[in-house]
Parts: structure tokens; sequence; C-alpha cells
């Protein structure tokens, strides 16, 4: 028995060594993974050792097939490697502390030729394609690139994979038009090269891809009209063109695509009315149109479709039938009708949608209370904003559990808020600005730990903010523009990056703990009534963008550490009570050197754009910047204060400023030529001093001013022409400077003095004259000491007192002005 057992124990060892196929990890293609960890690593600038690295199984000591995550081997032989899933490899630290990795480190994966599905996305790979290196991988059936910084367009041996069938290049800064050679992938199924920098119009050959499923061109810059030959894709499901500088119509037979379940054109240019033929489309789901330039009547069929979960038709030219009875078919998740003409109440209709998640019915002309059944509903989130609802909110509204966003803002609403709103615990952001309600804001408000955005400007709320926890989420408040009371408030959440708390009645000096906000962008305190000296701690806060100061009563001297606040670039403390001289060490400001392109972390915080408005003094008026635009300003206003001595010549390095504004001030001295460095200057606003001198010759560098005022000065001289100086030509900009002339004040300058005579020429004459001179010059010389001796005339000494009186005042503003 024994010896049987030893024999059937040999033919088993024998069977599986000779017979059974070795499922080992072919060398070539081990050491070839090898090498791109090892360049990885390096390229990155990650340890091995790191968890969260995504290749810490890969080692020489262990089989690449049966041992090593993210690899895929076939399961016949010859047994090769088919399959490498390398996406997010490294988590980058954060969005300041960017990784960047070349698009070399992909040489060694053009080895491994069996590969059938690669994916390398959201690796932070920059660079060109490789182009040869993907001719290798012919047999790619999957190609995921997605999530990467790879730039120039795409190369030609990308089209050559005849059998790919899924091609995912999106959210790079690939570049150039999309390639006629597109229609050699006859396999693909499903083509993604949205959030890229492709242009051009869409080519035809696109139409030629029969078995194309899902296409998505959203995000980049094609332009023209929809290629007709889309129209050939039977089997097209999703098509998304959002986002580009599409025009023309859409095409009227795109009734045609009967397969389609998600049809995205909004973003566009695109113009006529919505096709009649898209009532074919019985399968859609997902319909998005909005802002676009459509015109015309909104059907009421886009609420037949039985599928249909999305309908976004708002920001267009469309307009609603009012009169019109609906009876919707499908049952909604996400509708938006922003900017459509809805009038009077809103529509009955929509409360039989009791799925919604989203609803959108802002711009629009609706009036009335805001119904109980809406907010019974329990939308996620609503946006009703730029209405004329009135009335007060019902308490039912914040006991929903799903209540995300709420968008209320420029309404008629009125009252005060229901002290129940800290129940709608998973709200992220209301937005009540522009309305009518008034008391005090519920304490309640502060317990919604994931609240991260609260804008309750332009009410009339009073009494003091309520204390919100040091570890809550919220990013963003406005309480401006009401009447809340006491000290400057300071409980806010740690994370905060915009405070606005102008326009109200905020008291007392500004509190150290401010400094406690370690991560704040945005301070915008002005039109309250806060004194004391300038701040100097606020040098502390590192981050800080944008501080706004403007009308109060704060006094003392600027402090030099302000300079500390590298990423400053908004500094506005013009009408307070500030003395001394304008500090030199402005001029080493960073944010204000640079061109203005700064980084806001809000981006970190939200999925969207954060709207509101910075309200400062722009050319002669107050007028609002949008937030959206706001990273490209800089400006410097030290306006109405009482600062003197000379403009420092160092602010002619801050070559990112757009406005300059240091007027009604009592400043002296010339205007420095360093002021026309400033570049990027659109608006300098020098007047109401005491500056003198000539206005330099190097403001006619200036090629992007558009506004000046030298106006109120002691100026004299030529105003330089050329350049945008030879626009400044309103005689308002250069009023009460008595010794000022040239073209632009219509002001004729002296003539010139007359040429010296040539030395070779009359010398004769010349000396004859000399001898009369010696002579005269003796005489004259001769009758003034007999004058003088006999009493005659005394000897005047030059009044001091005028002088002393001009910079005693400065003096007793700050001993500065002597230092």
């Amino acid at each position: 028995m024994a010896k049987v057992n030893l024999l059937f124990a040999l033919f088993l060892f024998f069977f599986f060594f000779f017979f059974i196929p070795c499922l080992c990890c072919p060398e070539d293609q081990k050491q070839a993974l090898l090498q791109f960890k090892s360049s990885f690593i390096r390229a990155s600038n990650t340890s091995s050792d790191d968890p969260s690295f995504g290749l810490a199984s890969w080692n020489s000591s262990s089989d690449c097939c049966q041992d090593w995550d993210r690899v895929i081997c076939s399961s016949s032989q010859p047994i090769a490697v088919i399959g490498l899933y390398l996406d997010t490899l490294v988590l980058m630290p954060s969005l300041l502390e960017p990784v960047s990795v070349s698009a070399g480190v992909l040489t060694p994966l053009f080895l491994v030729k069996s590969l059938m599905f690669l994916d390398i996305s959201s690796n932070y790979i920059h660079g060109e394609i490789p182009r040869n290196g993907f001719a290798n991988l012919s047999r790619l059936v999957h190609l995921d690139m997605m999530q990467n910084n790879f730039s120039g367009s795409i190369p030609p041996e990308i089209f050559h994979l005849r059998n790919l069938q899924y091609l995912d290049m999106s959210s790079n800064q690939l570049t150039g038009n999309l390639s006629r050679e597109v229609d050699s992938l006859q396999n693909l199924k499903v083509l993604t090269l949205e959030s890229n920098l492709l242009q051009g119009n869409i080519t035809e050959e696109i139409g030629n891809l029969s078995k194309l499923q899902q296409l998505s061109l959203r995000g980049n810059r094609f332009f023209g009209g929809i290629p007709s030959s889309i129209l050939n894709l039977k089997e097209l499901q999703k098509l998304d063109l959002r986002e580009n500088f599409l025009s023309m119509e859409i095409p009227n037979k795109i009734g045609e695509l009967t397969s389609m379940t998600a049809l995205a054109l909004s973003g566009n240019r695109l113009s006529g009315g919505i096709p009649s033929a898209m009532q074919k489309l019985d399968k859609l789901e997902s319909l998005r149109l909005e802002n676009n330039l459509l015109s015309g009547e909104i059907p009421s069929w886009l609420f037949d479709f039985r599928n249909l979960k999305d309908l976004f038709f708002g920001g267009n030219n469309l307009k609603w039938n009012n009169s019109a009875k609906v009876v919707p078919k499908c049952m909604l998740s996400q509708l938006s009708m922003k900017s459509c003409g809805l009038a009077g109440r809103i529509p009955d209709w929509i409360s039989t949608q009791k799925g919604l998640v989203l609803l959108d019915l802002s711009e629009n002309k609706l009036e009335g209370p805001f119904p109980l059944w809406l907010a019974e509903l329990d939308v996620g989130n609503l946006f009703l904003s730029d209405n004329r609802l009135s009335g007060s909110l019902p308490p039912r509204l914040f006991q929903s559990l799903s209540l995300s966003v709420l968008s209320l803002s420029r309404n008629n609403l009125s009252g005060e808020l229901p002290e129940n709103v800290g129940d709608a615990i998973n709200l992220m952001i209301l937005m009540l600005a522009k309305n009518n309600f008034s008391g005090k804001i519920p304490r309640s408000l502060s317990t919604i730990y994931r609240l991260l955005l609260l804008d309750l400007a332009k009410n009339r709320f009073s009494g003091k903010p309520p204390v919100f926890h040091p570890d809550a989420l919220l990013a963003v408040i406005d309480f401006s523009y009401n009447q809340l009371s006491g000290e400057v408030p300071v409980t806010f959440s740690v994370e905060t990056r915009i405070l606005t708390l102008g326009n109200n009645n905020f008291s007392g000096n500004l509190p150290r703990n401010l400094t406690n906000l370690s991560k704040l962008e945005h301070l915008d305190l002005e039109d309250n009534k806060i004194t004391g000296e300038f701040p100097g701690f606020l040098s502390h806060i590192s981050t800080l963008q944008v501080l706004i100061l403007r009308n109060n009563s704060l006094q003392g001297t600027i402090p030099d550490k302000i300079s500390n606040l590298m990423s400053l670039r908004i500094l506005d403390v013009s009408s307070n009570n500030l003395t001394g001289k304008i500090p030199a060490k402005l001029g080493e400001l960073a944010g204000m050197i640079q061109t203005p392109n700064t980084f806001s972390s809000t981006s970190e915080v939200f999925t969207f754009a954060v709207g509101y408005d910075l309200v400062v003094n722009w050319k002669k008026s107050k007028q609002g910047l949008s937030s959206h635009s706001l990273d490209i300003y800089s400006l410097l206003d030290l306006s109405a204060n009482k600062l003197c001595g000379e403009i420092p010549v160092s602010l002619g390095a801050l070559k990112g400023l757009k406005l300059l504004n240091v007027s009604y001030n009592s400043l002296s001295g010339n205007i420095p030529p360093s002021l026309g460095n400033l570049q990027s200057l659109e608006s300098l606003d020098l007047s109401h001093n005491q500056l003198s001198g000539p206005i330099p010759e190097t403001l006619t560098k200036l090629q992007e001013l558009t506004n000046l005022d030298v106006s109120n000065n002691q100026l004299k001289g030529k105003i330089p022409v050329g350049g945008q100086m030879d626009t400044m030509i309103n005689p308002e900009y250069y009023a009460n400077n008595s010794g000022l002339c040239g073209m632009q004040i219509q002001e004729p300058c002296p003539t010139e003095p007359p040429a010296k005579l040539e030395e070779d020429e009359n010398e004769a004459s010349l000396f004859q004259w000399e001898g009369v001179g010696i002579g005269y010059s003796a005489g004259f010389f001769l009758t003034v000491v007999i004058m003088f001796f006999t009493g005659y005339f005394r000897l005047a000494y030059p009044p001091i007192h005028s002088r002393r009186r001009q910079n005693g005042l400065c003096c007793l503003q700050s001993k500065r002005c002597f230092q």
C-alpha cells in the first residue's frame, strides 16, 4: 500500500511539473515593470515605503502575475501581462503642493507589448504623449489617460490602435484639432476627450465610428456647427458637447438617434428652437440645453418622456407659456427652468415631482409666498434667487434632512428666520442675501456642522452674530450690509477663508484673536466704526489676499510689517485717519508685484464657483468686482487719509497693480518716475495732495492706463505726450495745477530759449560786447555799494513761516515725517 501511494505521488509530481503550464510572470515584462516603478518613484519624489503608494507590492522576489497588485495576466499560454491598472499611484498632499511626473516614466510600459488594458489616470503626468511608444501596444482594447497634464496634440499613433474600444483622455491640456484619422478606430465604443484645449470644427469623420456608444467632447474650444455626420451613429447612447463654442441650430434630424439616453449641449452658442423631431428620443433620460441662445416657446412635450430624469433648459431666450397645462409623464430628479419667463406663483404641477433632488427656478418673475408643498417635497438643492417671492419662510423647510443647498437671494422675503433653521443638519450652502429679513440671526445656525457657505448680506439683521464652533467647516461668511453691532466678532471656524462684515455697526479696536483664523484669505470690514491703531498683527495671517478696512476711524501709521503679507493683492485702507509716511516696504508686497493670478483655496472646499462681490473705489466710483474674476485684480488704495511725505520710489515695483489711489492726503515732493514701471496699471489717482515738479515722461509707458487724475497739486511743466497720455484729455484731470501746460489742457507751453550763438560767428563784435558788459557790471556794483552805505535800502531775509507751517502740520500728525 505504501508503494502504491509512493507511485501515485511520483505520478502527480511529474504530471504537474511537465504537463501543467507555468503561470509565472515573463521575466522581461517583470523587469520592465520594476523599471517603471523605479522611474515613477524618482519622478514623483515618493517613497516606496509610503503606504499610500500603489505599487508597494511590486518587488523582485515575488511573481508579478500572482503576487502584485494592479497587474492582470492571461489565463492561458503563453502567460503574459495583459492589464495594468495604474491609476492614482500617489495622492497629492494638497493643491498648493502639486505632484509632477514627466511622461518619460511611461517608457518601460511600452515594452509590455501584450497589454490589452492600460489605466494610467490621475497621476499628474505632464508633457507630450510619447508617440512611438503607443505604436508598440497594438493589442490595446482599453486606454484610460484621464486627469493628467498631458500637453500637445493627440499623436496619430493613438488612432492606429485598431483594437481600441475605450479611449479616455479627458482632463488634460491637449491642444490642436481632432484629427480626421479618428475614423480609423472602427471598434471604438467610448470616446471621451472632455476638459482639454482642443479646437476647430468637430471633424465630419467622427460619423464613421459606427460602433460608437458614448461621445464626450465637453469643455474644449470646438466651434462651428454640430456635424451632420453624427446622425450616422445609430448606436450612440450618450452625446456630451457641453461648454464649447458651437453655434448654428440643433440638427432637425437628431430624433433619428433613437438609442440616445443622454444629450448634453449646454454652454454653447446654439440658436433656433428646440427641434420637434426630438420627441422621437423615447429612451431619453437626461436632456441638457441650458445656457445657449435658443429661442421660441418651451414645448410642453418635453415632460412627456417617461424615462426622463434630468431636464435643463434654463439660461436661453426660451419663454414659458404660463397658461399651459402641464401633466408630466416623467418623474424628474433634476429640473432647471432658470430665466425662462415664469411668472406668477410657483407652478403647482411641480408638486407632482416627488423625487426632485435639484430644482432651479431662479431669475424669473415668480411671486407670492414660499409654498408649503414645496417645503414638503424635501428638495436637496433649491434655487429660487432673483424672483419676487414675499412673506416669511415656513419652518417646515428646515425640517428636511435632504436640504443641502438653499438659494433665495434677491427676493422680497421678510420676517425673522425660523429658529429651527439648525434642524437642517445636512445644509451646506445657505444664501439669503438682499431680502428684508430682520431680527437676530438664529443661534441654531452655528450648530450645522456641515455648513460651508453662509450669505446673509443686505438684510436688516441686528444684534450680535452667533458663536460658531472653531472646528466647524464654515469657510465663507458674508454678513455685510446689515445692522449688526458690538465688537468685531472672531468666533468663527478656523476653516474660514472669506469673512465679509462690512457696512454694519461694529465698533472698537480690531481684536487680536483674528489671527486665529489662520486660513483667512479675504477680510472685509469697510464702513463700520472701528477705532484704534492700524492692526499690525494682521501681518501674521500669511494667507491674506484681500484686506478692506475702508471708511473707519483707524489712526496711527501703516506698519512696515504689512509687507509680510506676501499673498496680499488688494489693500484698501482709504477714508481713515492714518498718518505718517507711506511705508517703502509696501513695494515688497509680492502679491502685487506679479501679474495677479493668485490661487484661492476655496476651490478645495467647493466643487462650484463661489460667488460674491467685492466693492472697491474703481475709477472714481464704487463698483462691485465679481469674485469670479477677482484673481485678475490687484489694487492699492490709501486715499482720504492724512499721509504725508513723498511717494516711495519702491511702489514702482508693484507691476501687477491695476489701481493705485493715494489722493486726498498731504503728500509732497515729485511724482516718482518709477510709477512708469506699473505695466498693468489702469487707474492712477494722485489728486488733492501737495505734489510738485513735472509729470514724469515715464507715464507714457503705461499702455493699460485709462484713468489719470493729478488735479489739485502744485505740478508744473509740460504734460507728457505719447501712449495713453494722449487720451488723457479731460481738463479736470489736471485742474488747479497752475504751472501745467500741454495739448491735453489746450494750454500752450512757453517757447524754448533761443539757441546759443556759434562760437566762431562774429568773434570781433562779441569781444567788443564783452568789454561793454564788464564795464556795465563794475558800474552797477559800485552804485549798489554806495546806496547801501547811505541807508537807501535794508537787506531783507526770506520768510520761512509758510514752509514751517506746511511741514509742521505733517509732523503734528506723525514724527516720522522728519525721519
